[in-house]
């Protein structure tokens, strides 16, 4: 047995996965949607993303009070960064910057075909999330993070990924 966080991996013939996740294929792990940097000037972080390395399209900002941020979009082709700056002095960023004052990035999110079943197969292996059921998040979608010290130390966010296009009849 393998030990990841607090999750235990079995190696398998197959490679590294619990029972749990062997026998769930009702999800499976989709793309990259997002990096996300906590930033202590969300305008400076702006400016440098849109002037300097010349992002392709950089979003105004939005804020998200139920969240505790305010987020900018900077759309890079095959993903996005997520810029995030508090939204308030009880953000969860805020916390971050208070210990990393230059700050960095913050989370990674994946893309997950069903949400619902990702999450009861990674509790079933033992992965906590932070919090009870999904929630909506930046793309009105549903998300639910992942607790670090199950994931490697990397805070990790799940997303349901937008159903595809429908072609026009």
């Amino acid at each position: 047995m393998i030990r990841f966080g607090r999750a235990a991996l079995r190696l398998g013939r197959r490679g590294l996965a619990t029972q749990a996740l062997k026998d769930s294929a009702a999800w499976r792990l989709g793309r990259l949607n997002h990096v996300a940097i906590a930033v202590p000037d969300l305008e400076a972080a702006r400016a440098f993303w849109r002037d300097v390395m010349q992002a392709q399209r950089v979003s105004e900002s939005v804020a998200m009070p139920e969240h505790g941020v305010h987020t900018v979009f900077v759309e890079l082709g095959n993903t996005k960064i997520e810029l995030l700056h508090p939204h308030g002095p009880e953000s969860p960023i805020a916390a971050f910057l208070a210990r990393n004052k230059r700050g960095g990035i913050h989370h990674v999110c994946l893309e997950v075909a069903d949400i619902a079943a990702a999450l009861g197969a990674l509790r079933a292996s033992g992965v906590r999330a932070l919090s009870s059921e999904p929630r909506t998040g930046a793309h009105g979608l549903p998300v639910v993070f992942l607790h670090p010290s199950d994931c490697g130390g990397v805070l990790v966010e799940l997303e349901e990924a937008a159903p595809a296009p429908q072609p026009a009849a």
